[in-house]
């Protein structure tokens, strides 16, 4: 056998190089890599009740921080000739005992109660996070501030916010004026008082992440304590934080009203979803439309609140991402 007869390739054998993957196969690899926030996003879409429960959350919001700039009738304007009246196209959601614009309250009182649930839910969101990294992180700590919020959780809810109103609202009223100083008082009477659950999710989570690979590897690298809660702890608390969050508004609504139910809230000539609720008790057997239209309002707002926190759960779940 010459040596040009030992070098021939097999023609029944194609070389390597020329053997390219199908279409398909080539897109796959071509392909960028998908985000986790688009995993989260198509999870979230197959949860129809927080898709639904997130536009309408969206569309309250939109309504009472923008619907005064369509409906400018203002909402403390009197007018005895117009009151007790019902629906009109003048008077949409009717009209008050001193002929005040229903809808014009509505939609002023729903912009006060979202914002303290939004205030409320930041403040204790806050504190709640802060204190379960702390106690989940340092081990010294965890004893004390668990303690701690074993206090809180014993202490009864609605008695300790009678007391915080009756001993602090006249020293913020002086000192802030009666709107800014209510406000203050029943954002940081909430927000106190609704810290722990947040506080003891946050804690279960860093007390696993602490022992996970990354963790100790970072930790050999010797990062300090600082960076490494905010690199590697708290992105990875994100997801019960947030639904923490969610939650959290809802509660804040429904104990403002409840504050504001029992006149123990913002100003008479203040309105909230709670307050009007107050002032429509007497008037309930005449013109029952007066309690419908709050009590749907804070209805609506919480329940679409647990459903968008329901989906977000879901979502940012990757135990139970795709079920």
């Amino acid at each position: 056998m010459t040596d040009k007869e030992r070098f021939v390739p097999d023609e029944g054998l194609a070389p390597a190089s020329t053997v390219l993957p199908a279409a398909g196969e080539l897109d796959e690899f071509t392909k960028p890599p998908r985000s986790q926030w688009a995993n989260v996003w198509d999870q979230f879409k197959t949860h129809k009740g927080a898709l639904w429960g997130g536009i309408l959350f969206l569309l309250i919001v939109v309504t009472v921080f923008l619907g005064p700039y369509v409906w400018t009738i203002d909402p403390t304007h009197i007018d005895i000739r117009a009151r007790n009246q019902g629906p009109s196209l003048a008077h949409p959601f009717g009209t008050d005992q001193l002929g005040r614009d229903m809808l014009a309250r509505m939609m002023a009182g729903g912009r006060t109660s979202v914002s303290v649930g939004i205030a409320a839910m930041l403040l204790a969101l806050g504190l709640g996070s802060l204190i379960g990294v702390m106690a989940g992180f340092f081990k010294r700590l965890d004893g004390p501030l668990m303690r701690l919020t074993d206090l809180f959780l014993a202490l009864p809810l609605l008695p300790l916010l009678l007391v915080m109103m009756m001993l602090f609202r006249e020293p913020l009223n002086a000192t802030f004026g009666p709107e800014q100083g209510i406000f203050i008082l029943i954002v940081c009477a909430i927000g106190i008082t609704s810290w722990m659950p947040t506080a003891r999710i946050v804690r279960g989570d860093v007390l696993a992440l602490k022992e996970r690979e990354f963790v100790l590897a970072a930790r050999s690298m010797g990062t300090t304590n600082t960076k490494m809660i905010l690199r590697h702890i708290l992105p990875n608390v994100l997801s019960p934080i947030m639904v923490s969050a969610t939650l959290g508004i809802a509660t804040a609504i429904i104990t403002e009203s409840a504050l504001s139910f029992l006149g123990l809230g913002f100003p008479p000539d203040f309105p909230t979803w709670g307050r009007l609720l107050f002032d429509a008790t007497d008037y309930l057997q005449q013109y029952p439309e007066r309690v419908f239209w709050p009590g749907m309002a804070i209805s609506l707002t919480v329940l679409s609140v647990n459903y968008l926190g329901d989906g977000l759960r879901d979502a940012l779940d990757p135990r139970i991402r795709g079920r």
